[in-house]
């Protein structure tokens, strides 16, 4: 009997009901995680104790704790104290069942068993290598790994968009999973670890420097995915999460560096790193392009609403890779065109960086030069201490509060605390 060759009717509405139930648990992640700040303790506190009311803290029944139907039982609210239960939760659980669905469809073709023309499907892909796993095996394996991914992102949006941060405790676990799956299964990528057209090389070649052309090498890496799988595998997981990672990276050098600012946050590094250990290197980096596509118009609307030039950007660094995924027919062709450049994509990403350097350089020096405050933090160095930097700086000149004041009797462990206790009793006597 074949177990993955199960009727489609029965399949989708039973992932639904998986995923509305993982979905509960992706809520417990995130309202623990922020309240720790290390990846041990995040991971303690998903069993230090059981689900309560974050008002009331009382324990929540097992019948109100069903997935969708417990908040719409309940009417939205706590049995204890009847206060608002947030609309988050059964949004979260719904999110995530209607996912696990929807990926299922893109991925597994209808009648996968013995055919391979899924909807992650490349000409260099997996099913070239025939003798790990079966078809079905390594489609439902690779999805349950972009599922897990999914849920992670999910984790780290919700927490993104409310607080800024992205815990590691929504990535790094993922992270070394996916290294650990790709290596062992060896068929989990969906692009190999290197793919290139040999007439885009050879014409790249033929006008490039002399200089140059030692670098544009040509490489077929499918013979060496067939014959060393799990090596291949262990690769692409690797070159993914250090392309993923190290492309943020730079834009938030290029910004420190420049802006004397964060432009991204630590989180995103670690967070385009995970999803690089997933997909593979190529993928993450149309993701990483295609992120600010999707963003630029929340970019405008908080500048227009709040005047707030600033957003969170893991939720659209998240929203461009399931994006990827549920559409790479329409996404992948238009990307595979670069990619095919093969050894001219890293000097293009070369260039890329220094001119992004060049053109903040460029944008600063028109700030300055039309009078405009630039983009740095102030400090007393430039005079730009705030009402708050005055104040901090004046109390910590003078730490006893009765400075300049007549002496009053007060208690003892706070002038002891700051100090002062002998200096009080040698000018003062025993008054106080």
């Amino acid at each position: 009997m074949n177990y993955f060759d199960l009727p489609r009717l029965f399949v989708l509405p039973c992932l639904f009901i998986l995923g509305c139930c993982i979905g509960s648990f992706l809520n417990v992640c995130i309202h623990r995680f922020p309240s720790k700040l290390r990846l041990r303790d995040q991971l303690k506190a998903l069993t230090s104790h059981g689900s309560g009311c974050p008002r009331c803290a009382a324990s929540i029944k097992w019948h109100d704790n069903i997935p969708l139907l417990g908040w719409l039982l309940l009417f939205g609210k706590c049995r204890s104290c009847r206060r608002p239960i947030s609309p988050r939760y059964p949004l979260v659980e719904l999110l995530t069942g209607i996912l696990f669905v929807v990926v299922y469809q893109i991925e597994m073709p209808t009648n996968f068993w013995g055919w391979t023309d899924a909807g992650l499907q490349s000409p260099d892909g997996p099913q070239n290598i025939t003798t790990l796993w079966s078809p079905s095996a390594w489609l439902h394996l690779r999805y349950g790994l972009h599922i897990a991914m999914i849920c992670c992102l999910i984790v780290a949006t919700f927490i993104d968009f409310e607080l800024k941060i992205i815990p590691d405790g929504s990535t790094i676990p993922m992270m070394l999973f996916a290294i650990l799956v790709s290596t062992i299964c060896g068929q989990a990528f969906i692009v190999p670890l290197w793919f290139q057209d040999p007439s885009v090389a050879s014409t790249l070649r033929s006008i490039s420097p002399e200089w140059l052309r030692p670098l544009l090498f040509s490489w077929d890496c499918l013979p060496f995915s067939m014959e060393h799988p799990h090596v291949h595998g262990f690769l692409v997981s690797v070159a993914g999460l250090l392309v993923g990672g190290g492309m943020v990276w730079l834009v938030r050098l290029a910004g420190f560096w420049v802006l004397r600012q964060e432009a991204m946050g630590f989180g995103d590094v670690v967070l385009m790193g995970m999803i690089g250990s997933v997909i593979g290197w190529q993928p993450v980096t149309a993701v990483f392009f295609l992120a600010p596509v999707l963003a630029i118009f929340a970019a405008l609307l908080a500048w227009i609403t709040k005047r707030d030039r600033e957003i969170p950007y893991g939720p659209w660094l998240s929203l461009a890779t399931v994006a990827m995924i549920l559409c790479w027919p329409f996404l992948w062709p238009l990307a595979e065109r670069i990619f095919d450049m093969g050894p001219f994509v890293p000097l293009m990403g070369i260039f890329m960086f220094v001119s992004l350097v060049a053109c903040l350089q460029v944008i600063q020096l028109v700030k300055r030069l039309c009078g405009f405050v630039p983009l740095k933090i102030a400090g007393p160095q430039d005079g730009g201490w705030s009402s708050a930097d005055h104040l901090s700086f004046y109390n910590s000149e003078r730490p006893d509060e009765q400075t300049g004041q007549w002496n009053r009797a007060s208690w003892p462990g706070g002038r002891a605390g700051q100090g002062l206790a002998n200096y009080h009793h040698w000018r003062f006597g025993r008054r106080d």
